[in-house]
């Protein structure tokens, strides 16, 4: 019912944003007088930011001078090569699926675009896929991440950026377990939840008050009929967003009456600043519901991998089979979304893989979207992610596969397997 209300409120507020946007573009049309006036800007000003926040947001684009290429899919996720095939060294950014789109992570992509061969995970609007293709929950995630690394690989470096720091440990688990020739050479960890009973934020004490059928009764929603995948239950977009919001409202209303006074004032830079900045914001997307409830109950309140007791698909994750994969986690000083010590955690959790082969960087004046984007990002965060990267390109030779533990007989991995390569 929920899900309704809100397509209602938006075909209701559809007329007043149409008559929103004409008033502004009348108001800063060259040949009105009023354009040139402090009371016209100000009044085109008012018509923007309504029209700005009654009007959704479509899924953005990469806009990056490299060429996009889709080298392997899945119905819940793609995974897209910027530029032509080449000899430079592959990186696979794992986006977080946590309501916004991949294209969050623009600037990530676009700092190690001179030095690698960058892929990502594109992941899916769970409304837009029909209920033919099934469930997608924390282990399908899992699965992803092994077909992916298998698709990609050999020499793969992969990066996880906050939310997929969970299944992409444990899938890299899993295949070390499997003695898996295509195990990554390194794995990067940006403001992960490894363990958030570690300085625990509010959305972790969030999560820890309620219990999972009070988020069934209050999260969870069918999709409408007028899209592709009606009939599915999913966490919709919209209450992500309003959560997101809810952490730092007065950010937001700050940030509004702001692009306000630019707009009234003729800064137009400014202003293109916010729109940028807000237009990647409000887009958000729609995840099912067995994903968002089991990631929920595995990492927020249960803590399974941290506490030894995971399991994917009736098989324990064991973090202390790591012994190749050399692994980096980044934290930000200022973080209040993934503690401090939360993503370090990691590093006490794999006691086999040596000390050589761990590094931590704690970087100062930093939130959660400083660690993985901004000036801080590139000019400290990124060149050591690069550095730690070369120091552990093709350290040695992979170990081959026992015959007895190599093959997956899960069906859903076979078929991922078989289905993933055929995409690119």
């Amino acid at each position: 019912m929920l899900y309704l209300l809100h397509e209602a409120s938006q075909l209701v507020l559809t007329p007043a944003h149409m008559a929103a946007d004409l008033m502004r573009l009348t108001c800063t049309n060259t040949f009105n007088p009023m354009t040139y006036t402090p009371g016209g800007r100000a009044f085109a000003a008012s018509c923007e930011l309504f029209a700005r926040t009654t009007c959704p947001y479509p899924k953005p684009a990469f806009d990056l001078p490299s060429t996009e290429r889709v080298v392997w899919q899945q119905p819940f996720c793609r995974v897209i090569a910027f530029g032509p095939p080449s000899n430079k060294p592959k990186v696979l950014i794992v986006a977080p699926m946590s309501g916004h789109y991949a294209t969050l992570l623009r600037g990530t992509v676009a700092a190690f675009l001179d030095s690698h061969q960058v892929f990502i995970t594109d992941w899916s609007d769970a409304k837009q896929v029909p209920l033919s293709e099934g469930q997608f929950d924390l282990s399908t995630y899992v699965d992803y991440c092994i077909a992916m690394f298998e698709a990609l690989g050999p020499e793969l470096h992969v990066m996880a950026v906050c939310q997929p720091a969970v299944p992409v440990l444990a899938a890299i688990a899993l295949m070390e377990a499997e003695e898996h020739s295509q195990v990554p050479c390194s794995v990067t960890l940006l403001g992960g939840p490894v363990d958030t009973r570690q300085t625990p934020t509010a959305v972790n004490s969030f999560a820890q008050t309620r219990d999972i059928p009070w988020f069934k009764r209050h999260c969870i929603h069918p999709v409408p009929e007028r899209y592709r995948g009606r009939g599915r239950l999913v966490y919709p977009g919209f209450m992500q967003l309003g959560g997101f919001v809810a952490m730092n409202p007065n950010r937001h209303v700050s940030a509004h009456w702001q692009m306000f006074k630019h707009l009234a004032e003729g800064d137009g830079d400014a202003a293109d600043k916010h729109r940028e900045f807000y237009n990647e914001y409000l887009a958000v997307m729609d995840l099912t519901a067995e994903y968002y409830l089991q990631t929920l109950e595995t990492v927020f309140i249960d803590h399974l991998l941290p506490r030894g007791l995971m399991r994917h698909r009736g098989r324990r994750v064991d973090l202390r089979e790591m012994r190749r994969c050399a692994l980096m986690t980044i934290e930000g000083e200022k973080d209040d979304i993934t503690g401090r010590g939360q993503t370090v955690a990691a590093l006490d959790l794999t006691p086999n893989l040596s000390a050589e082969k761990k590094e931590h960087h704690l970087q100062a004046g930093v939130g959660h979207y400083g660690v993985f984007n901004g000036t801080r990002f590139r000019t400290e965060i990124t060149p050591r992610i690069k550095t730690f990267m070369r120091r552990h390109a093709a350290d040695g030779p992979p170990h081959p596969p026992r015959s007895s533990r190599c093959a997956f007989s899960n069906p859903t991995r076979s078929a991922l397997k078989a289905r993933g390569r055929s995409g690119g």
